[in-house]
């Protein structure tokens, strides 16, 4: 074993672990979905309970994954192998690597459509065209049998490629570039979006705090979307921190990384809202926001053209971040636990969520009448991996580490041997053992059946 961790490659840089694991978690949810689900949920009010819960299960479970991870010194399953043996436990890796490999399938088509808006918006394709004409274009883009799975292909192709070249010449070099450039677009974005005449409405929305709108389901909306947005229990979390040194404060790290992603997702909010009040338009979320309102309102604004373009190429920024680690959590546990080379590991996985993914792809247009208890592909690997594996997962997490993961393992590692203090940990074992679980629990009962039967 310690040959096998000498020779295992490292993130070189504080700034490389922060902005790898940051843009696993900063994603297209974060674009489109937090502004949103906090403007409708109580604004300010609802920030202020999302902050709550990133702090008090969020960053907790994101430790745990970490001490895991880095004990393990291995993939999502493999770490698991190490830190519980002879148990199976690393059942809970296993899972968190099918659902990362389902997420890449459905995601990357997603991902793809922001290069065709992309490319739209730079060559100037949505002049003239109407709110109904912009649905029209969309509807008939998801459609079309050959142009979404061709820009799929592109970016699987792209991130393939990062990943091809390891972790420190290839997640850690690109994710360094990638995030900051990610936030400039964001600010730019925001300055053009606030200066907006009627821009201010949409300031109000997002933060004026209104608690007649806070309920027993904001409180769910928030756990669910601080415990989706951190990228947990997906095993990218695990398999992130096996490349981490023993020298990293672990505790600080996944602040750190909480606390951008938050950020990200804020900013995200000034960036839209007050175009989209600006403009008169009732907001909405998912596809119908991103890709059909907000090409509308971009024409409407003076050098539309140019903002479009940056706004659409901040989507596959964003994307990019979070495909690079969704493929590395099913190449690392290919290539250690089926001894093949990176780069077999590598193109096997592509390949195999590209097939998926094309699946995914077509069941929106020509595969629409393939179905499995009245949704699509694209819809069963959604809710399969985002309401089933990704808070079972958790649970899981946080149920191995808070009673069965062994406390002299955890103060270990959130220790560094003993290096740091952890006055913290009173507050970090009653968090997982309790506070974690209930909460994760209430949400995937509620996702699971609840809101089904809603």
């Amino acid at each position: 074993m310690s040959d096998n961790l000498k020779a295992r490659e490292c993130f070189g840089s504080k700034f490389g672990i922060i902005a790898a694991t940051a843009g696993s978690a900063v994603g297209l949810g974060n674009i489109w979905k937090f502004p949103y689900v906090a403007g409708e949920n109580g604004g300010g009010a609802f920030l202020i309970i999302y902050l709550f819960f990133v702090m008090a299960v969020g960053v907790p479970v994101m430790m745990s994954e970490f001490a895991i991870g880095r004990r393990g010194q291995r993939n999502a399953y493999g770490s698991f192998s190490v830190v519980a043996p002879g148990k199976r436990w690393n059942l809970i890796g296993l899972m968190g690597i099918v659902a990362a490999f389902f997420i890449l399938a459905f995601y990357s088509a997603v991902a793809g459509w922001t290069l065709e808006y992309m490319v739209s918006s730079a060559t100037n394709g949505f002049a003239g065209q109407s709110s109904h004409d912009l649905e029209n274009t969309f509807s008939a883009f998801i459609a079309n049998p050959i142009r979404p799975v061709v820009w799929q292909m592109v970016f699987m192709i792209l991130t393939a490629l990062i990943i091809l070249a390891g972790v420190s010449k290839g997640i850690e070099k690109y994710t360094k570039l990638l995030m900051p450039l990610l936030l400039l677009f964001i600010i730019v974005l925001c300055v053009r979006s606030v200066t907006l005449e009627g821009g201010k409405s949409g300031l109000a929305f997002l933060f004026k705090p209104d608690f007649s709108k806070v309920t027993a389901k904001t409180f769910l909306y928030a756990v669910g979307q601080a415990f989706f947005s951190l990228s947990l229990g997906m095993g990218a979390l695990i398999t992130y921190s096996s490349y981490f040194g023993k020298h990293e404060n672990l505790a600080s790290t996944a602040v750190s990384v909480a606390l951008s992603d938050t950020l990200i997702a804020i900013l995200a909010g000034v960036m839209i809202f007050p175009a989209v009040f600006a403009f008169g338009i009732e907001p909405s979320s998912g596809p119908s926001l991103v890709f059909i309102t907000l090409p509308g309102i971009f024409q409407k604004m003076f050098g539309g053209g140019f903002f479009g373009s940056i706004f659409f190429i901040l989507l596959a920024v964003a994307a990019l971040t979070s495909t690079i680690s969704l493929l590395e959590v099913v190449v690392a546990f290919f290539s250690e636990e089926l001894k093949m080379t990176r780069r077999k590991a590598t193109f096997i996985a592509t390949i195999a969520a590209s097939i998926l993914g094309v699946f995914a792809s077509l069941s929106l247009g020509i595969m629409k009448g393939v179905t499995l208890f009245g949704k699509n592909i694209f819809d069963i690997l959604d809710y399969s991996a985002s309401n089933v594996m990704l808070p079972l997962g958790g649970l899981l997490i946080v149920l191995f580490v808070g009673w069965f993961g062994g406390k002299k393992m955890l103060k270990a590692e959130l220790s560094n041997e003993g290096e740091l203090k952890t006055k913290y940990y009173p507050y970090f074992n009653f968090a997982v053992k309790f506070i974690a679980p209930v909460a994760i629990a209430a949400v995937f009962i509620y996702c699971m059946f609840w809101e089904s039967l809603g």
